[in-house]
């Protein structure tokens, strides 16, 4: 049982560096960042380069980065590729991250009161 749980702690371990590893890069953040807000509609390599102003080579390379890492995922629909963010392997690495955190306490701030303007 002990042996199962190492090795499922270094699973864990060893995603969440993959994963970190694949986002430590300004342009691959940019694009999972885009590919997030997106949805499961994802973005087709054309529109995320026009969005993000990234050349079609470089965003190749970022989209294979970050599809090593499990953090997008790809589908063919006729002619394009469409992106998509792979949210559960988002929220495991958020989870990874926040396991331990506060002390078993909420971890996120108080919201700041914005007096009736818009956040």
């Amino acid at each position: 049982m002990i042996q199962q749980l190492l090795y499922y702690r270094f699973m864990q371990e060893t995603q969440a560096i993959r994963s970190l590893a694949a986002l430590a890069h300004e342009a691959r953040l940019r694009v999972f960042r885009a590919l997030v807000v997106a949805g499961p509609e994802g973005l087709t390599p054309g529109a995320l380069a026009a969005q993000l102003g990234i050349a079609a080579n470089a965003l190749s390379f970022h989209l294979k980065e970050l599809a090593h890492a499990e953090l997008v995922s790809q589908q063919r629909q006729g002619r394009n590729v469409l992106y998509r963010a792979v949210f559960p392997a988002m929220n495991d690495l958020l989870a990874y991250l926040s396991e331990n955190c506060c002390q078993g306490q909420a971890c996120l701030p108080a919201v700041a009161s914005c007096q009736g303007e818009p956040c």
